[in-house]
């Protein structure tokens, strides 16, 4: 186990999953070093640790020298940097090869690489064949590095189970109550947040048991898009009937609507839609990490609530 007295660096740390992260290494008594282009984004994270405790710095990754300034004097680090619509060969494949070059500069003990379910070089999307060019590079320059890949995640602040909410929210008050569904039976193993913070935590600070290996992370059930979608209706207690979109209608409106901002659907979310996002037979996981996954049932019943229409005083549908 690495010792606490030298920072962990976390690229992208103030996103989604890095937050969690962050909270689980600073309960454990790390010091952290929080370095992304932007660190307003992530001053929230002071709140969680004690004086001193945590540091901020502005990084570009594609700049090696920013990165390698980040490192000065860090034990280990973790790349959380991801992205679904600009530059992602930038983010994914250059970013990935100059921090995992400018670890294994600084002698790191630890690097952890997050990667997702569905990276693979010859996806038709975009984000799927960064994401594969990207664990590479990493595993070129610094092949100790551990790399992990979650499947769809779902947590109070997601962009998963919320986004759904509102549609169907959205969707149940209008004439007929219906709600499209764009490829409702691609199947996913949709993850708890806090269960994957735990796991790339323990990565990061337990090189030892960990260095070299590639997990795949999903949660206990497999589940269709559609079923998602009828158990998130189900469960804020809003009963509408859900549309099938063909494929060629879906397709079409991704070309033609998914450069605008705020569009339903862009093309390489389409693309990535087409295979299912879960784990591999055979895949290592969870198990490695002595971590039993939490299902979505029990878990995201806590912020759904707030999408019923009485709020958390509402009724579900199965009542």
């Amino acid at each position: 186990m690495i010792a606490t007295d030298k920072p962990i660096v976390l690229f992208g740390g103030g996103g989604f999953v890095g937050r969690h992260v962050a909270q689980e290494l600073l309960a454990k008594g790390y010091r952290l070093r929080i370095a992304q282009r932007d660190p307003r984004q992530a001053f929230a994270l002071r709140t969680l640790g004690g004086m001193g405790q945590i540091q901020f710095a502005a990084v570009d990754i594609t700049r090696a020298d920013q990165v390698t300034a980040a490192l000065t004097g860090a034990s280990a680090a973790v790349n959380f940097v991801g992205l679904l619509t600009g530059d992602m060969h930038a983010a994914h494949v250059v970013g990935a090869q100059t921090i995992s070059e400018a670890a294994a500069a600084a002698r790191l003990e630890a690097l952890v690489h997050v990667s997702a379910i569905g990276a693979d070089a010859a996806s038709a999307s975009a984000y799927g064949r960064t994401k594969a060019e990207g664990e590479a590079a990493v595993r070129s320059a610094f092949p100790r590095a551990t790399i992990v890949r979650p499947s769809i995640l779902f947590g109070q602040d997601d962009q998963f189970t919320n986004r759904f909410a509102r549609l169907i929210a959205s969707g149940s008050t209008l004439p007929g109550q219906i709600v499209p569904v764009i490829r409702g039976e691609t199947r996913f193993q949709p993850v708890h947040v806090v269960d994957v913070a735990r796991a790339i935590a323990q990565a990061a600070t337990q090189p030892e048991d960990h260095a070299g290996q590639t997990y795949e992370l999903g949660g206990p059930d497999t589940l269709s898009l559609r079923q998602i979608n009828n158990w998130i209706a189900a469960e804020i207690g809003r009963p509408c009937s859900f549309l099938p979109i063909p494929d060629g209608v879906a397709k079409a409106l991704a070309m033609l609507t998914g450069w605008a901002p705020g569009a339903p659907i862009t093309r390489d979310q389409f693309e990535m839609l087409l295979s299912d996002n879960v784990v591999a037979p055979g895949a290592a996981g969870f198990e490695r990490f002595g971590i039993t996954p939490a299902p979505m049932a029990a878990i995201a019943p806590a912020w759904l609530e707030q999408y019923r229409k009485q709020g958390r005083f509402g009724v579900t549908a199965r009542a």
